[in-house]
């Protein structure tokens, strides 16, 4: 673990270049170093791993962005649990994290593998015990949550410390068991990801005005 954190420190933070264009949308990653892999990017920070660490990714969070505080807060009370990550390190711009192995359920849509019933019942069960450990889940939606070997996992937790509700999960539950469900027990087939950006443009679109008709303050999408 020190050698990764060096790492980290001397090779990965130099390097690594990443913007904020939309506050809606994914930060975007400009460059970073060989040998690091990009895992993703989300509005506040990206995720990688170095070869060597395999088991480990990095969340590099972009300058000036919060949340990494809260976010370390929220792996200290989740603690143990199989659906969750783990926080091995907190530095001042950065979380080591266990990497957790598997397909978002965003990705397992665009190439037609199934999303068993029993990993959306894995998800529920996970976000019972957050909320048992006084947080509360929230952003949880196809891109945050993933599919290992049939169970599902949660990727993340950086918001499960806001106070207000979000129906995010709840919505996505509905139009897996009135819409996909009942057609993927019987046939799959990929998604074109022009579609699946559609419905989640949509969807934002949606959200905003259904918290302007609540009069609720406006909410940004992590990673």
């Amino acid at each position: 673990m020190e050698k990764l954190i060096q790492y980290v420190y001397t090779d990965l933070l130099p390097q690594l270049i990443i913007e904020s264009v939309d506050p809606l949308e994914p930060i975007q990653v400009v460059s970073y170093p060989q040998p690091w892999v990009l895992l993703g990017a989300g509005n506040y920070a990206a995720v990688l791993y170095h070869p060597q660490y395999p088991e480990h990714a990095v969340k590099v969070y972009a300058d000036g962005k919060p949340g990494l505080e809260e976010e370390y807060g929220v792996y200290r009370l989740l603690g143990d649990h199989p659906a969750y990550s783990t926080c091995y390190y907190a530095g001042e711009q950065f979380l080591i994290l266990k990497r957790l192995m598997g397909m978002t359920v965003y990705e397992c849509l665009q190439k037609g593998v199934v999303v068993p019933e029993r990993a959306i019942r894995d998800i529920d069960l996970a976000l019972d015990y957050a909320r048992s450990v006084h947080l509360r889940p929230h952003d949880v939606h196809a891109k945050n949550v993933m599919v290992h070997h049939g169970r599902g996992l949660i990727v993340d937790v950086s918001d499960f410390s806001k106070q207000e509700s979000c129906r995010m999960w709840d919505d996505f539950k509905k139009a897996y068991y009135r819409i996909y469900w009942p057609v993927a027990s019987h046939l799959i087939f990929p998604i074109p990801a022009f579609m699946l950006e559609g419905v989640r443009k949509g969807y934002q679109l949606y959200r905003r005005r259904r918290r302007r008709m609540h009069n609720l303050p406006p909410t940004g999408q992590k990673l």
